[in-house]
């Protein structure tokens, strides 16, 4: 059974894409991870993003 972001997540993903956006990058990917629940995240060609279950988030590189 596919995951569900939480609400958090859903605000979270929100507001990077309104951010990124106004630094006119493209999203490219929004994907949640089945084994842990994060939301993948990627905008432009080299920001990725994890974002938590709590909302919390952090650069993967």
């Amino acid at each position: 059974m596919p995951r569900i972001p939480t609400s958090e997540q859903k605000t979270q993903c929100f507001n990077l894409c309104v951010w990124f956006s106004k630094l006119y990058l493209p999203i490219n990917i929004v994907r949640i991870d089945d084994r842990t629940g994060n939301i993948f995240f990627l905008a432009g060609e080299e920001n990725i993003i994890e974002i938590y279950p709590n909302g919390q988030w952090r650069y993967v590189r």
